[in-house]
């Protein structure tokens, strides 16, 4: 099952080889995320699993902003809703939860490129990213107990990015960041100018693809796992994992190459 680039409202996709490059497509109200962004970002995800020739997938936003966290006009049609549908709200909050577990544990490696405003659904996208790259003029903002509500979903993912003191910082105090505070916390891994954004965004890509796919899939996993169990708890399960690759067709390639001196097959030529 291929993806078809053109298929989708919210959402600007590109092909560059194995990375797909995808852009929420909003603009007018700064990539705010929708229902059917939510829904179009995971069946993005879905198909390039499916397809098994994507290596990469970088997320970003168009005109100059990542993402300003939840439509609110959706919120205020589930609310003219809820006579019908009294769950509705918990349906479509847990729709956008759904959306950060997937990102998090994909085994594609995920880059995202973070500029202008970061707010809300959008400060959780940049949590589940493997690497997240932002521009010096980004401007980070946890607001929802601002507004009376509460950051449900991307809470966990907060408290795994930033450690639970700072998590629980942000989110009483309606939390901003700029760029060098959230360098700072690691909430993101690299700052840029704008004009080197790009450039960044290049080299982390060819470091990615420099390492095998199967072997990045297979330590994301162990690397979740080892969130929550102590690391006795996990010497056979990774004894296993290891002897697998090693003695899988990418280890095999892969010392044959180093020995060889010469780039393993996955590496672009």
């Amino acid at each position: 099952m291929g993806i078809e680039l053109a298929d989708f409202a919210t959402l600007a996709l590109r092909r560059d080889g194995p990375v797909l490059h995808v852009t929420l497509n909003r603009p007018q109200v700064r990539n705010a995320m929708s229902l059917a962004m939510v829904r179009e970002l995971r069946t993005v995800l879905a198909q390039a699993e499916m397809k098994g020739d994507v290596r990469a997938l970088v997320l970003r936003g168009a005109g100059g902003h990542f993402c300003a966290g939840a439509d609110l006009a959706d919120m205020a049609g589930a609310r003219a809703r809820l006579a019908e549908n009294p769950d509705v709200l918990v349906q479509t909050n847990a729709a956008f939860g759904e959306l950060c577990v997937a990102y998090a544990g994909t085994g594609i490696a995920t880059v995202a490129v973070l500029e202008g405003t970061v707010m809300g659904g959008g400060f959780g996208l940049a949590c589940v990213a493997d690497v997240a790259l932002a521009a010096e003029g980004v401007s980070f903002r946890l607001p929802e107990t601002s507004l009376g509500l509460v950051p449900a979903q991307i809470g966990p993912f907060l408290v795994e990015r930033l450690g639970y003191a700072e998590a629980k910082r942000l989110a009483v105090t309606g939390g901003r960041l700029g760029a060098q505070e959230a360098l700072a916390l690691r909430l993101v891994h690299e700052v840029h100018a704008p004009a080197a954004l790009d450039a960044a965004l290049g080299r982390v890509l060819g470091e990615i693809l420099q390492c095998a796919p199967g072997a990045v899939a297979a330590t994301k996993a162990l690397i979740a796992q080892a969130r929550f169990k102590p690391a006795a708890a996990l010497v056979q399960e990774a004894a296993e994992i290891f002897s697998r690759a090693a003695l899988g067709a990418e280890g095999s390639e892969g010392t044959t190459a180093f020995i060889g001196k010469r780039k393993a097959a996955w590496v672009p030529q």
